[in-house]
C-alpha cells in the first residue's frame, strides 16, 4: 500500500493550496472526501456480498453432507428392517391361527357408543356463548330475584 507519512500529506496539501487556490480548496477537499466515502462503502459492500457468497457456498456444502448422511440412514434403517421381517417370517412361519388355544390371547368385548344424552348434548348452545350474549344461565326462584333487584335500605 501507499505510505502516508505526516510529512507527505502537508506536502500534498501546500502543493493543492498553490495550484487550486484558496477559495477553491474546500469545495474540492469536500467533494474528494465524499468520492472517497462512496468508494469505501462500494468496496465493503463488495467485500459483504463475497463473504456473504462464500457462506452461502459453506451452506451448500453443508446441506449436501447432511442429506448424505440422511440417505445413508434411510438405507441403514431400511435393510435392518428387511432384515427384522425376514427373521420375523422365519419364526411365525412354523405357527398358525389352529396353534394357538382360546386362553393364550385376551378377548375383549365390542366397542359400544355411550347414546345418552347425545340429543341434548348436540343441540346444546356453548356457555361461553351465552355469557357473551347476556343470556341467562340459571333460573332464578322469585325470592332471589325480588332480593336481587331491591334496592338497598337507608340506615
Amino acid at each position: 500500500m501507499i505510505d502516508l507519512g505526516l510529512s507527505k500529506l502537508a506536502l500534498i496539501g501546500a502543493v493543492a493550496l498553490v495550484v487550486i487556490g484558496p477559495e477553491k480548496l474546500p469545495r474540492v477537499a469536500r467533494t474528494i472526501g465524499t468520492l472517497l466515502g462512496k468508494a469505501q462503502r462500494y468496496v465493503s459492500d463488495v467485500k459483504a456480498e463475497v463473504n456473504r457468497t462464500m457462506e452461502l457456498e459453506e451452506l451448500k456444502k453443508m446441506k449436501s453432507s447432511v442429506e448424505d448422511a440422511a440417505r445413508e440412514v434411510e438405507g441403514s434403517i431400511q435393510a435392518e428392517t428387511e432384515d427384522f421381517e425376514k427373521s420375523w417370517a422365519d419364526v411365525t412361519a412354523g405357527l398358525d391361527s389352529s396353534s394357538l388355544s382360546s386362553t393364550d390371547s385376551p378377548v375383549y368385548p365390542a366397542y359400544q357408543h355411550p347414546r345418552k344424552n347425545w340429543r341434548m348434548k348436540r343441540g346444546a348452545t356453548p356457555t361461553w356463548y351465552k355469557a357473551r350474549q347476556g343470556i341467562r344461565t340459571k333460573a332464578l326462584s322469585g325470592a332471589a330475584r325480588v332480593a336481587r333487584f331491591r334496592p338497598p335500605r337507608a340506615h
